[in-house]
């Protein structure tokens, strides 16, 4: 039994310190971002329950409400999900360990390899946390950047970091060709991209990527289930929940299998390609949509900044598809006609959008990926298509 201690720390050296020296007392960490919201961060601690807090300074003081952790337990990454509700992903040492070795091995950036590390996304994801764990444990070198600007990547891409892992907005951002390899998760990759990026496939509940390009890691099994959701089964799952509804469960089955709500299919060529979160999928008038490859499409048209596609209840078509736009010109949003036209020259006409609600900013969370539960009902929209070309054989 061990406490679960927060790190509440800028990236760097400190970080480090203060992670080698609890996981040296026995205990779990449970990293945090220092600049969120109080209210937040008290959301996540009134779920999770750590029992001391590390900050800035790098003293460590009790925290009342703490629950201990178990033997074992290496750090617990705090997780929203698909519905905002605050909870954690327990991993052991065991486990995180084995995540180090099957990414490093996939990477080329094991012992002796020379690979150094940059460590720029956020510490409290996973998808920052992971970069050091992986580092640490292959015994690779690591920088911990405090921010994940294009500036800082590429200078330190030149002072001889050459492994990465990012989010994809931040790809386009960034000389790509300074890297020897780019890992890419939190959102949807795009389809065309430098060859020296991998997409990565996976979640928090497994510690991060474990499908690369579709393939799924050493000692990592993938199978679609009968209904087309994607199960994984890794030596890098979840030992538990910890706080909510879900406390002290274990979403593994007995067999070893994880259900991630998501729904895929496996080629014949073995490799894994995911469609989206099951309850992202829009059903309108009986035809399935995907919100990914729509809002691609829209997210071609010079008119539009960033978009999000979601469904919305409707009294003829079960749903209808709604596109949340933020306009690339505020004074000349796009037409719903001509958001329409676009999705149909390359999508069925199911896909196109029947409502345009215009937006300053799409809720996004801190990896970049939209936060569709925060996005708004609908109905409040400037421009609303109630025309009879809806699905399905309506569609022409």
């Amino acid at each position: 039994m061990g406490e679960l201690v927060a790190l509440a720390m800028e990236g760097g050296a400190a970080f480090l310190n203060a992670l080698q020296r609890v996981w040296d007392a026995g205990d779990a960490v449970l990293p945090v971002d220092p600049h969120a919201p109080v209210a937040h961060l008290d959301q996540v601690f009134a779920a999770v329950r750590p029992g001391a807090i590390i900050e800035s300074d790098g003293r460590r003081r009790s925290l009342q409400g703490g629950v201990n952790t178990e033997e074992g337990d290496a750090v617990v990454i705090a997780t929203s999900g698909t519905t905002g509700t605050a909870k954690g992903a327990v991993h052991t040492h065991t486990g995180v360990a084995a995540a180090a070795r099957i990414t490093a091995q996939a990477c080329g950036a094991g012992t002796g390899s020379g690979a150094r590390w940059l460590a720029c996304l956020p510490l409290a994801h996973v998808g920052g946390f992971s970069v050091i764990t992986r580092a640490l444990i292959a015994g690779t070198d690591v920088e911990v950047s405090n921010g994940a600007d294009a500036e800082r990547i590429d200078a330190a891409a030149l002072a001889g970091a050459t492994h990465v892992s990012l989010v994809p907005t931040l790809l386009g951002r960034i000389d790509p060709t300074l890297w020897q390899l780019i890992l890419l998760g939190g959102s949807a990759i795009p389809a065309e991209r430098p060859t020296n990026t991998v997409a990565t496939y996976g979640m928090t509940e497994t510690f991060g990527g474990v499908v690369y390009d579709g393939r799924a890691l050493d000692g990592v099994d993938v199978r679609i289930e009968t209904d087309g959701a994607i199960a994984l089964r890794s030596p890098t799952l979840l030992r538990a929940y910890r706080g909510g509804a879900l406390d002290g469960t274990n979403p593994v089955d007995s067999n070893g299998w994880y259900r991630t709500g998501d729904i895929g299919a496996l080629g014949e060529d073995g490799v894994l390609r995911v469609a989206g979160r099951s309850d992202d999928l829009i059903i309108s008038g009986g035809t399935n949509v995907w919100p990914h490859p729509v809002e691609n499409v829209l997210r071609s048209d010079p008119t539009v900044a960033d978009v999000a596609v979601a469904g919305r209840p409707d009294p003829e078509w079960g749903e209808r598809v709604v596109a949340f736009v933020v306009a690339a010109d505020p004074s000349s949003p796009p037409t719903l006609d001509r958001l329409r036209d676009r999705v149909k020259e390359q999508l069925p006409v199911a896909s196109a959008p029947k409502e345009i609600v215009l937006l300053d900013v799409l809720p996004r969370t801190a990896l970049g990926k939209i936060a569709r539960h925060m996005l708004p009902a609908g109905g409040t929209s400037t421009h609303d298509h109630t025309g009879t070309d809806g699905p399905p054989d309506a569609h022409r």
